[in-house]
């Protein structure tokens, strides 16, 4: 048994494709079946590696730059969000958040065209294709933060208040509320909580939603 994935690759010289096959599963289980070259290059394996285990009817799927997905990875309903914050740098600390937190936690019936993350504002971006990036000038803390299949995601009191700021008082917005008031997600006084740390129309409007 292995401390670390980085001894695993350490092996695999010596345990041949079967090693391999083993630290790229290992790699990847954590974020449904994907794994970065920057992930790999962590755990010692080189980029000529993935690329050879990307060739047609290899083990890896070649999905974006600097990312891949394990061939015969059962597929899963949230993969694609998971594809999406994988292809922020980890410079960027990128949150998953807006409607796609919204649908990690089944409060929409809409299923977005494009993931949707967070980034601080004063942090340097490159557009991303599918991706939607909202740069914030307010902070998500830890407190605002949670894993949900190996994302960094926001909590879903945070949720709807970005929610909320990026579309105003919707019918979308109603419903998000009184389902997770309902299914126990959060409670008033979080989303009130929340909502101090924003303007005052924010707190009107989550003090609405929450009579």
């Amino acid at each position: 048994m292995h401390d670390n994935v980085t001894d695993m690759f350490d092996d695999l010289e010596r345990n041949g494709d079967n090693g391999v096959a083993t630290g790229l599963y290992a790699l990847a289980e954590g974020n449904a079946g994907y794994l970065t070259a920057r992930s790999a290059a962590d755990a010692g394996i080189a980029r000529s590696t993935l690329s050879h285990h990307a060739r047609p009817g290899g083990r890896l799927i070649h999905v974006a730059r600097g990312l891949y997905r394990l061939r015969d990875y059962p597929s899963s309903p949230h993969e694609h969000i998971v594809a999406g914050w994988l292809r922020a740098p980890p410079s960027a600390d990128a949150v998953v958040s807006h409607e796609s937190a919204l649908e990690l936690d089944d409060l929409s019936d809409v299923i977005a065209d494009e993931v949707h993350i967070t980034v601080p504002r004063a942090r340097r971006r490159k557009p991303i294709d599918g991706v939607i990036v909202h740069p914030t000038t307010f902070p998500i803390t830890a407190r605002h933060r949670r894993k949900v299949l190996g994302m960094t995601v926001t909590t879903v009191d945070r949720t709807i208040v970005d929610v909320l700021r990026s579309v105003g008082m919707t019918e979308q917005v109603e419903a998000a509320v009184t389902q997770a008031l309902r299914r126990g997600l959060t409670t008033k006084r979080r989303l009130r909580t929340t909502a101090e740390e924003f303007p005052k129309t924010v707190q009107r409007q989550i003090a609405d939603l929450t009579r």
